[in-house]
């Protein structure tokens, strides 16, 4: 189809919204070929990646060793059948185990970050008997039931599933808040994005994620962290809440687990909130949880993202980009600050609506990255794991070719 022809159907059939609000914007992608971190519009027109689907493509587009691996584990496997074990799953769920020192032995497997979310916060209210959940105002969680109902109170009660008396927030980085959300001793668990991307990729605080695991402690919640964006590898360290010397109950992770290829997230439990697994293991199913095509490029994706010649790449890049974004932030112009870990990259610029100006002038330049939805200031900045530095030096100069024309 031409882009003509596209556009038209999913305003009539698929996104109406979505469609009229890119286009308000200036922006008319449709996506046709992509590989590693570049994609073409279906009109031939190239783009640099930098929006990854929040992380989705942290190894880029069709990886090929991730995309042998489908097209091995599809002569033997397909969907599966959740209700029986089998090796690709147990393989996994093994495999992720392993990814936190044992910490977390116990996992379930999903096709997406929300329904993963849904098992934390169910898994939480079994283990503690509660029913609140403290999130953090402008927190995303996903869009389904329970994941839907946490973070944002707005996109809740837009289809009316907003709970207040049982989802609650507290702003982030602030522990005083957080000490009284749950001083009423009724609060199940604190879901936290470890870095809320959706909120610009505000940096936790010194000291912050460990105050948040002690208060916690003090009052019976468990501590739940939404790795969905955050984790394998974008921060530096496989886990984000690595990076900063703290340890959940629970942690969730979605997105980049997928290789891009097959849908794929993963709830990862304590034996104390994932001990409903013993006494019932049909209280949560899933038809497409831990489909088995999926097991085995996650497994693959994994094994890539925790390579040492990987997380070197990956530094070094961080390193690169930390010193080519410093250069670019002049004191007088538009670009007021750079919050970064690792390759969770925000770039805050001082208008209200800067991140999404900043979305257009980049496009204009051949580059997709995305504002972020709850604060449209901050541009989403986010390389891919296995991006060259030639690449990284091309995107920073159409960076500084955005903001000269802004």
């Amino acid at each position: 189809m031409d882009k003509a022809t596209i556009l038209r159907l999913a305003s009539r059939h698929l996104c109406p919204d979505r469609v009229r609000r890119f286009e308000q914007w200036g922006v008319d992608l449709v996506i046709g070929r992509r590989r590693g971190y570049r994609l073409w519009d279906v009109d031939g027109r190239e783009f640099f990646d930098l929006h990854l689907n929040g992380g989705t493509f942290n190894l880029g587009h069709a990886h090929p060793e991730v995309l042998a691996t489908l097209r091995e584990a599809s002569a033997a496997l397909d969907i599966g059948n959740h209700h029986f074990p089998s090796e690709a799953r147990a393989q996994l769920a093994a495999a992720l185990a392993a990814t936190t020192d044992g910490r977390l032995p116990l996992c379930v497997l999903a096709p997406s970050g929300s329904e993963a979310i849904d098992v934390a916060i169910k898994s939480a209210r079994w283990a503690t008997g509660r029913r609140k959940i403290v999130g953090v105002e402008g927190g995303y969680h996903g869009r389904t039931g329970l994941s839907g109902a946490a973070g944002d109170a707005a996109t809740a009660a837009f289809f009316q599933s907003d709970r207040p008396d049982e989802f609650v927030t507290a702003p982030f980085n602030d522990l005083d808040a957080l000490r009284l959300a749950l001083a009423g001793g009724d609060v199940a668990a604190v879901l936290l994005e470890t870095i809320p991307a959706t909120l610009g990729f505000p940096t936790p605080q010194d000291g912050y994620l460990q105050g948040v695991r002690r208060l916690c402690d003090d009052f019976g919640a468990l501590y739940i962290a939404d790795e969905v964006q955050t984790g394998l590898g974008r921060t530096g360290r496989l886990w984000g809440v690595d990076a900063f010397g703290a340890e959940p109950d629970v942690l969730v992770a979605g997105k980049g687990l997928s290789g891009g290829l097959y849908p794929m997230a993963a709830t990862l439990l304590s034996d104390r909130a994932g001990a409903w697994l013993h006494e019932d293991g049909w209280a949560h199913i899933s038809t497409f949880g831990g489909a088995e095509l999926g097991c085995a490029v996650a497994l693959k994706t994994l094994e890539i993202t925790q390579r040492s010649e990987t997380v070197a790449g990956a530094a070094a890049l961080s390193d690169f980009f930390a010193e080519g974004l410093a250069r670019l932030q002049d004191a007088s112009g538009p670009l007021v600050e750079i919050r970064k870990k690792g390759l969770v990259i925000g770039l805050k610029f001082d208008a209200p609506d800067g991140g999404l100006r900043m979305s257009k002038a980049l496009y204009d330049q051949g580059v997709w990255a995305m504002f972020a939805g709850f604060d449209p200031s901050v541009l989403q900045f986010k390389p891919g794991l296995l991006l060259s530095l030639r690449d990284a030096e091309d995107i920073l100069q159409r960076l500084e070719r955005a903001i000269r024309s802004f």
